[in-house]
């Protein structure tokens, strides 16, 4: 058959040093394209044409467009990478699946308001668009063997998850990504959390808070809290499931190691090898786009899907609710703002 033909939204510049303010995420995405046989790299599109122009220069892409709309119609691509920040992602998704695009890989957090999000979800089931978010830790050893050990039995039924990061909407939602997905894909049933906004973090224009805590519960009896703040590693390991027969941890990193263990009550630690992969890999962006390339061949759902993504969004602005009505909530939610943009931008939060 012939290649998947693939484009990128978002090139962005590429620096010496990724930070807070751009990780040029799509040169990360378009070396994991190039290792599969069935994509070939079309074009590319950012609003700043040298930006697009140096990518398309790295990898070999043959068009660059300043107009993304522009580029969708001419080179009606099955495959677009959205790396741009999280304002605008909802309205290139939306654009996207109205052009008839089979795949859209997009950059997390999904959107910046839950709103957005169910929109974005409505829209790619009524018309079958396989949309995935870029939650490639769950293709890392660390968390496919703690999963596979939890269904093997080693620790017994889970009970509770904790995790520490530094904030609950950027880089944490991969972590609630990852305890969703070490629980089963379990939906949640209720969040109760509060946040401190005495200094705002902000991730590519997007708010966090300065510390929180978010307590939540599944439908399956399940329990999770995650402590978040600039100084989450005082907090302890960074995942710390617990079982009815014993607990897993996850580290920061192998070193001093081991980058994971697991204890059986009344047994001595076991450390479990992890062949050399950490919390961010290597190699994870390459197995997520593997695994989204095949399901647009096969016809199956990535776990990378809309439908999981949700469900992590749905806990962060469901902690940031409950933050904003001072009490539980009970979820499925139906707000459609961002509660943490409203507190701001009301002067709420402080």
């Amino acid at each position: 058959m012939a290649p998947y033909r693939v484009a990128f939204i978002g090139t962005g510049k590429k620096k010496p040093k990724p930070d807070l303010n751009g990780y040029f995420m799509a040169y990360h995405h378009a070396p994991a394209y190039r290792r599969l046989p069935d994509c070939e790299l079309v074009a590319c599109a950012d609003i700043v044409r040298e930006h697009a122009a140096a990518f398309a220069a790295e990898f070999a892409v043959p068009r660059v467009y300043t107009d993304y709309h522009q580029m969708l119609a001419q080179e009606k691509p099955d495959i677009v990478s959205i790396c741009t920040w999280p304002h605008l992602h909802a309205q290139m998704t939306l654009d996207c699946i109205a052009a008839g695009v089979p795949a859209i890989h997009c950059e997390k957090p999904m959107a910046l308001t839950f709103g957005e999000c169910r929109a974005m979800l409505a829209a790619a089931e009524a018309k079958g668009t396989k949309l995935t978010f870029d939650h490639q830790r769950r293709f890392g050893a660390p968390f496919r063997q703690a999963r596979e050990l939890i269904a093997a039995g080693a620790i017994g039924p889970l009970q509770r998850m904790e995790c520490v990061s530094g904030d609950l909407y950027d880089g944490g939602c991969h972590w609630v990504d990852l305890i969703n997905y070490l629980n089963g894909e379990t939906p949640a049933e209720w969040v109760i959390g509060q946040i401190d906004g005495r200094e705002l973090r902000y991730a590519f224009g997007a708010p966090s808070e300065w510390q929180g805590v978010c307590h939540v519960r599944y439908r399956n009896g399940v329990t999770a809290v995650i402590l978040t703040g600039a100084s989450c590693r005082d907090f302890g390991v960074p995942f710390t499931l617990f079982g009815t027969g014993g607990i897993i941890e996850i580290a920061w990193d192998p070193k001093p190691g081991p980058m994971m263990r697991y204890l059986r009550w009344g047994e001595n630690w076991t450390a479990v090898d992890c062949h050399g992969e950490n919390l961010h890999g290597p190699g994870y962006i390459e197995r997520a786009i593997a695994d989204i390339v095949d399901c647009l061949k096969t016809g199956r759902t990535s776990e990378l899907c809309a439908q999981n993504e949700i469900k992590a969004m749905e806990i962060v602005f469901g902690c940031y609710e409950s933050c904003r009505r001072r009490g539980r909530v009970d979820l499925p939610m139906d707000i459609t703002d961002s509660p943490i943009l409203s507190m701001i931008e009301s002067g709420a939060l402080r």
